[in-house]
């Protein structure tokens, strides 16, 4: 396994899951809910972050490998499912959009490693609508974790998240609908 600062990036993406989870279950003695929702929000945008991060550095210092390409995208999927888990669990996201963005992440990971399997794997590679999705993702759960009224706006973070995390649903399933389309082609061709 290679370790570069991207690769080490993404390392830290993926143990800041549980601190951010965590958070939520510290007792109010330590932390009032307030302060657990500032800091949740402040934690997963700091992974939100390294994800951009590792990314670009990898491809500034010329550090890409098969094992980052791997890492990343999982790092990615664990963090946004964890914190949907978390969200349903506060009741600021109803389970069926939770349902929706995971099954999905679960579908199109499995349908890459069997086109993987195929040979094909670059016929399902990440697309354009895959990286609005993730970024539609990444900016609405900021928005539900803060759960407070944003300051110099005056409206309730969850204003702005909700519709956000419905928006990303629904890209989650023109997303899938896509790479779904682009492997049957793909399977077509080879018959």
């Amino acid at each position: 396994m290679p370790l570069n600062l991207p690769i080490a990036l993404t390392w830290l993406r993926i143990l800041l899951i549980p601190i951010f989870v965590g958070v939520f279950y510290l007792p109010s003695s330590w932390i009032s809910a307030s302060e657990a929702n500032v800091l949740a929000m402040a934690l997963f945008v700091l992974g939100a972050a390294t994800d951009w991060l590792d990314g670009y550095l990898a491809r500034a210092m010329n550090q890409t490998s098969a094992f980052g390409a791997f890492l990343d995208p999982v790092a990615d999927k664990l963090m946004v499912a964890a914190a949907l888990i978390v969200l349903v669990q506060l009741g600021r996201v109803h389970a069926a959009v939770a349902m929706v963005i995971i099954g999905r992440e679960i579908t199109i990971s499995a349908l890459r490693e069997w086109m993987a399997q195929m040979g094909r794997s670059r016929h399902v590679a990440v697309s354009m609508i895959g990286k609005v999705k993730t970024a539609a993702q990444m900016t609405a759960i900021p928005f539900l974790l803060f759960d407070a009224v944003l300051p110099g706006v005056g409206v309730q973070s969850g204003v702005v998240g909700r519709p956000l995390i419905i928006l990303a649903a629904l890209l989650t399933l023109v997303s899938m609908v896509y790479y779904l389309r682009v492997a049957a082609n793909a399977i077509r061709d080879l018959t």
